[in-house]
């Protein structure tokens, strides 16, 4: 995804509150069944992907990604990693272009299709409920 503008720097720390309040906020909204899922769902918020991510084929431009065992093949399956959704935030924050309305909005949107992925969508059904 490219980027809307080139970065406008924004202090770490903030732009770390901004998406850990949207997250929280986010997962407030759902539905009670899907909240204790989600609340259960560590949240890791990282400036872009590690090299490792990308040379496991991750792109450099990546907003947001599931990695472990989904929810509905049981979590503590083959997979070496907990379940757990990392946001990038530089990445998110360049895709917004810098405005901080339009971040919180990504934010809350990959996070979501992150979640659905943890839940066991596939991408179809991620679009299908407005998440891709």
């Amino acid at each position: 995804m490219t980027p809307h503008s080139p970065r406008t720097p924004i202090p770490w720390d903030r732009l770390t509150v901004l998406a850990e309040e949207e997250v929280c906020a986010t997962i407030a909204d759902l539905p009670a069944e899907l909240r204790a899922r989600a609340e259960s769902l560590p949240v890791l918020y990282e400036r872009v992907p590690s090299e490792d991510l990308l040379t496991d084929g991750v792109t450099p431009d990546t907003l947001g990604l599931f990695v472990g065992e989904d929810f509905p093949h049981g979590e503590g399956g083959p997979l070496p990693l907990p379940p757990q959704i990392i946001l990038f935030l530089d990445n998110l924050w360049d895709f917004s272009g810098a405005d901080e309305e339009v971040f919180l909005d990504e934010v809350r949107v990959t996070y979501g299709h992150e979640l659905g992925h943890y839940l066991g969508l596939s991408e179809e059904e991620l679009d299908e409920r407005g998440l891709l």
